[in-house]
């Protein structure tokens, strides 16, 4: 790869065509929420699987969480990769849009419910700790990728 080759694991940070309207929102809201609680956020983080989070959050104490959205019903019922991610956070939360019924969710997660201005933790999970050497690997990739996405800011 040349020097002039974006990195494999840049991955810009805005909408990709893939995202609903909903599902942007609860995106938004949860973050708005993540940052509140302290944590720095990345959209669309892709993990060492080759699998996409759909938010992955970082906090100053290394505490590292994904979040995946569901959308809809379907949403839920056709996407079925979210348990892999369990294995590369310390916890693991659903976002769901305020009209989706709460009851669907499997409580082997946290839930959170938002809009587009914010959203609330309405479920814990338990924590799982990450072995050190996955810890350092994540949050490097995350730097990494966080580099990358401010770069092409000021330079796209």
């Amino acid at each position: 790869m040349s020097e002039l080759t974006p990195s494999p694991d840049y991955a810009p940070p805005l909408p990709d065509g893939r995202q609903s309207a909903t599902a942007l929102a609860v995106r938004r809201g949860t973050g708005r929420l993540l940052q509140n609680l302290g944590f720095a956020v990345l959209p669309e983080f892709t993990l060492a699987t080759g699998r996409r989070a759909d938010l992955i959050a970082l906090k100053t104490d290394g505490t590292i969480w994904i979040i995946e959205i569901k959308s809809s019903l379907e949403d839920l019922r056709v996407d079925q990769k979210w348990p892999e991610y369990r294995d590369y956070c310390d916890q693991l939360f659903f976002a769901i849009p305020v009209t989706m019924d709460e009851k669907l969710l499997p409580e082997a997660a946290g839930l959170m419910v938002a809009d587009a201005y914010g959203a609330e933790i309405l479920r814990e999970t338990e924590i799982k700790s990450l072995a050190p050497a996955r810890r350092k690997a994540i949050t490097l990739a995350f730097a990494r990728v966080a580099a990358h996405r401010l770069h092409s800011l000021w330079d796209p």
